[in-house]
C-alpha cells in the first residue's frame, strides 16, 4: 500500500502544531518515513520526499510554513500550499510561522533521489574526488609545505565543504574494511610477563625458581615419601616465572590507535564550533560515534601511545589493512586543506545534488583517462589547485571554464590534447573563430585535438583541429532513454513546458553540439547505466564525426570507463590516419569558407546528378582554343582530337591543374569573338602525340615535334547546346595577333560572358 499521506507533529511552545503533506501521485509510492536509525546513520530527515513530484500541505491554523523556491502558500490560506521540489534533492529545512511572533519551529524534510543507488553513489563519488585531489597534491609540483590547523572563523560552508572533504574518505568502504581487517588479524609481537606457576606444573629449574624453593614464603611441607625430603622439609605452593604471550602493542598498531584518535579529536573540534541542530553538527555526531567505535575494540585497550610515527614500516606499506589507513592518513591532512567552491552547487544548504556531484565526479574520471590514453601528463594540471589564502582551493565550479593540455607523441604524429570543462563557446557570427554557427553553447567536457606546432588559434582558423563533447547524465537509466524509438515527436502534445520530453531533449541537445559548434566531430553522453554496450552512431563511413552514449557508473568494478577508452583508442587511430575522409572534409570546409564568394551564376547549367554530380562553377575548368581555319576545324570535328603546341614559343599551353582537369573545350577562330563551338573532354588528363602521330591521323601541316591532345566529344550537355560566350570580355583573352593564346577559365568566369539574346 502506498503512502500518499502523512500526519507530523511539531512541538511548538505548549502545543502541538500538525503538518499534512499529501502526496499527488497515486500510480506509485512518492512519500516515506524512515526509522530513526536509518535516518542517523546517513544524516538524513526521517520523513522524505521524492524528486520531481508535487505535494500539497495543511498545518494547523494560525500557523504558515515560509515561502521559499520549494514552499508555494495558498494565497487564499496561508496555512496551506504546495511543495514543489523539483530537482532538488537534500535535507530540507522549512521554518514554521506564526504570524504574530515569527518564525517558532523549524521541520527538516529528506528530498531523496529517484535513482535508488544515490546514497551510495553520493558518498562513493565524493571519496572518489578528494582522492583525485589528494593525488594531484602529493605529487611533486603541487604547493603542499606545512600541516593544516582548522580555522573556525572561516563562514560556515568553507567549514562544511572541508569536513564533506575529510568524511568521504573516514566513511569509505575502504577504510572501514582496513580497520576491520586489523582488529580481526593485528600485527602482535612476543612480549615477556611474569606470573606465577603452580609447583607441581614446573618443568624448568633456574637459579630464579631455586632461590624462591629455598626462601619463599606460603609453603607446604613435603611427604616423608617425597625424594627430596632429605634436603628440603617444604616448598612454595607458587613460583614466579618468567613467560611470553602474543601482544598487539606494536609500533604499527600504536600507529592505527594514533590515527583513530587523531581522526575522532579532529571531527570532535569540528562537532563543538557548529551550531547544534545543524547539518555539521549532526553528522560530525554521527561520523565522530562510528570513530569512537573504532576505538573502542578490545585491541586498542592494550595498546600504548606512539613515541614515533613508524612510516617506513614495511608492515604499514604493505600489509593490508595496515597500508590502507597509512594511504588515508596521508590523505587527510591534504582533504582539511581542501577548498571546493564549486561543492557548494552538490551541498550547500543541506542538499545532496548527486546530479552535480556526477559531473564533478566524471571530470576527474575522464582527466585520468586523458592521461593514460594520450599517454600525456598535462602542462596545466597545476591550475586545478591552487594556493588561497585560507588553503588550497579546488577550482572546478559549474560555469567556470578550466583546460588542461599536452602534447601526444604518435610515433608518425604528434598532436595537441586539449580537456577542458565548461568550455563556451559563443554564438557571436565570428568564422574563421571557434564559436557556435547559432547561439552559444556549453558543454560539459570538451576534447580538442589539433596537430602539434600550430597554435590553437591558427588550428580553428585553418580547419586543423577538431573538437569532441561529452554531456553528464546522471538521471538517464539506459541508452535507450535517449536514442530510443519511442522518442516523442516534436510536436507532440505531451511535450510541454510542464512536461518536458527530456529524452527527446537529451538528443536534440546532442545533435546541437555536433551541428552547431564549429569543428565539432563527435556528441557522446555519460550516464551512470547498467553494464551494456556503448551506443556509437557514425555519421558516414567512419568514427567520427558521430553521436553516441557510453555507461560509465561510481563504482570500483566495472565502471564502463574501459569501453570510454577503447573509444579514445579508435579516436587516436583515426587521427594517426592520414588519409581519412574527416580530413578531406575538413581541408574542403577550409577551401571553402576562407574563400569570399563574391561570384554568382544564375545562368542555365546542367544539374549535378550522375556523371555531372561534380558540376561546381568554380571547380570546372574550360580550355579555350584557337583554330586557324575551316580545314583544321573539320579535322577536329572529323578526329575528335584537339592538340596544342608544345614548348616555350608563344601559342603553346602552359600546363596546370586547371587545364589537365578541365572538364570542357571552347574554340574560336580567327576574328571570332563570340563562339558557341564548345566540346566536352571525353578523357582526364590530355596525351602527349608525336609530329609523326599527327601525319598519320593526316593532320593539315604539324610544324611542332611534340603535342598536347586532347580528346573531345562533339555531344555536349542539352543547357550548353544553344549558348554563345563573348570570350573577347575573359580577362585573359589577347587582342590582335595573339588572340589566339590559349588560356583556362573557370566555369564561373565563362558564364559571366554568356551573350544574352
Amino acid at each position: 500500500m502506498f503512502i500518499n499521506e502523512i500526519n507530523i507533529r511539531i512541538p511548538v511552545a505548549n502545543e502541538l502544531v500538525s503538518l499534512k503533506i499529501i502526496g499527488l501521485e497515486n500510480a506509485y509510492e512518492t512519500l516515506f518515513e524512515i526509522n530513526e536509525l536509518e535516518a542517523f546513520e546517513n544524516a538524513e530527515a526521517r520523513i522524505q520526499l521524492l524528486e520531481g513530484h508535487f505535494y500539497e500541505y495543511i498545518i494547523s491554523d494560525h500557523y504558515a510554513l515560509e515561502a521559499s523556491e520549494v514552499v508555494n502558500p495558498s494565497r487564499i490560506n496561508a496555512s496551506s500550499g504546495r511543495l514543489a521540489p523539483n530537482i532538488y534533492t537534500g535535507t530540507l529545512a522549512i521554518d514554521i510561522l506564526n504570524p504574530a511572533k515569527g518564525k517558532c519551529a523549524t521541520i527538516k524534510l529528506e528530498v531523496r533521489s529517484k535513482k535508488a543507488s544515490y546514497r551510495h553513489d553520493y558518498r562513493f563519488m565524493l571519496e572518489g574526488i578528494t582522492e583525485k585531489c589528494t593525488d594531484l597534491l602529493l605529487e611533486h609540483s603541487s604547493p603542499v609545505t606545512h600541516h593544516f590547523t582548522p580555522d573556525f572563523k572561516q563562514d560556515s560552508r568553507t567549514m562544511y565543504q572541508r569536513f564533506s572533504f575529510i568524511r568521504s574518505i573516514l566513511e569509505s568502504e575502504e577504510f572501514g574494511n582496513a580497520v576491520q581487517k586489523i582488529v580481526a588479524n593485528p600485527v602482535t609481537a612476543w612480549a615477556r610477563t611474569e606470573g606465577t606457576k603452580d609447583i607441581r606444573n614446573l618443568k624448568k629449574m633456574g637459579s630464579k625458581v631455586g632461590r624462591q624453593i629455598a626462601g619463599s614464603g606460603n609453603r607446604i611441607f613435603l611427604p616423608d615419601a617425597h625424594l627430596q625430603k632429605n634436603r628440603l622439609k617444604s616448598v612454595p605452593v607458587r613460583i614466579y616465572v618468567d613467560a611470553k604471550k602474543q601482544s598487539p602493542d606494536t609500533a604499527e598498531n600504536r600507529f592505527v590507535k594514533h590515527v583513530l584518535q587523531t581522526f575522532c579529536a579532529f571531527i570532535g573540534d569540528f562537532r563543538q564550533r557548529a551550531r547544534k541542530g545543524s547539518r555539521l553538527y549532526d553528522e560530525a555526531v554521527l561520523l565522530e560515534t562510528r570513530l569512537d567505535l573504532m576505538l573502542g575494540h578490545a585491541m586498542f585497550r592494550d595498546v600504548e601511545k606512539p613515541v614515533v610515527l613508524a612510516l617506513n614500516s614495511p608492515v604499514l606499506q604493505r600489509k593490508p589493512g595496515y597500508k590502507e589507513v597509512l594511504k588515508v592518513w596521508l590523505m587527510f591532512d591534504l582533504a582539511a586543506r581542501l577548498i571546493w567552491r564549486g561543492g557548494d552547487d552538490v551541498y550547500e544548504a543541506g542538499k545532496k545534488d548527486v546530479a552535480a556531484l556526477y559531473e564533478y565526479w566524471l571530470f576527474f574520471q575522464l582527466l585520468e583517462l586523458v592521461r593514460k590514453v594520450f599517454s600525456i601528463e598535462p602542462a596545466s594540471i597545476d591550475n586545478l589547485i591552487k594556493p588561497t589564502r585560507d588553503g588550497l582551493g579546488l577550482q572546478l565550479k559549474q560555469g567556470k571554464h578550466i583546460a588542461v593540455n599536452g602534447v601526444f607523441d604518435g610515433d608518425s604524429r604528434k598532436l595537441n590534447v586539449e580537456f577542458s570543462f565548461n568550455r563556451s563557446f559563443s554564438g557571436k557570427n565570428d568564422y574563421p573563430q571557434a564559436g557556435s554557427w547559432t547561439t552559444g553553447m556549453r558543454p560539459d567536457y570538451t576534447l580538442s585535438i589539433w596537430p602539434a606546432g600550430v597554435s590553437q588559434m591558427q588550428a580553428e582558423t585553418d580547419e586543423l583541429i577538431v573538437h569532441i563533447h561529452f554531456d553528464a547524465k546522471y538521471k538517464i537509466e539506459t541508452v535507450a532513454a535517449i536514442f530510443g524509438e519511442e522518442t516523442k515527436t516534436i510536436d507532440s502534445a505531451d511535450v510541454t513546458a510542464q512536461s518536458p520530453d527530456y529524452r527527446h531533449d537529451d538528443l536534440l541537445k546532442m545533435h546541437s553540439y555536433k551541428d552547431a559548434i564549429r569543428r565539432t566531430a563527435g556528441a557522446y553522453v555519460l550516464y551512470p547505466g547498467s553494464a551494456e554496450k556503448p551506443y556509437k552512431w557514425k555519421g558516414f563511413h567512419e568514427l567520427i564525426p558521430g553521436l553516441g552514449a557510453f555507461a560509465v557508473r561510481p563504482s570500483r568494478v566495472n565502471s564502463g570507463v574501459e569501453d570510454l577508452r577503447s573509444f579514445l583508442d579508435d579516436v587516436i587511430r583515426h587521427f594517426l590516419n592520414r588519409a581519412s575522409q574527416r580530413e578531406k572534409v575538413a581541408f574542403r570546409n577550409y577551401d571553402i569558407y576562407n574563400s569570399p564568394q563574391t561570384d554568382e551564376v544564375r545562368e542555365v547549367l546542367p544539374e549535378t546528378f550522375g556523371e555531372n554530380r561534380d558540376l561546381i562553377p568554380d571547380d570546372t575548368f574550360v580550355l579555350v582554343g584557337f583554330y586557324k581555319n575551316e580545314k583544321q576545324l573539320a579535322w577536329i570535328r572529323r578526329n575528335e582530337l584537339y592538340n596544342f603546341r608544345t614548348g616555350t614559343d608563344s601559342g603553346s599551353l602552359s600546363l596546370g591543374a586547371r587545364e589537365v582537369n578541365a572538364r570542357y573545350l571552347l574554340l574560336h577562330g580567327p576574328g571570332e569573338k563570340v563562339t558557341g563551338k564548345l566540346f566536352k573532354m571525353k578523357e582526364t588528363g590530355p596525351r602527349i602525340f608525336s609530329k609523326q602521330d599527327l601525319i598519320r591521323k593526316k593532320y593539315p601541316s604539324p610544324k611542332g615535334d611534340l603535342y598536347i591532345v586532347y580528346r573531345i566529344d562533339l555531344e555536349v550537355d542539352p543547357e550548353f547546346r544553344t549558348q554563345r560566350w563573348d570570350i573577347s570580355k575573359l580577362s585573359q583573352y589577347k587582342t590582335n595577333r595573339a588572340s589566339g593564346i590559349p588560356f583556362s577559365v573557370s566555369l564561373t568566369e565563362l558564364m559571366k560572358v554568356l551573350v544574352k539574346e
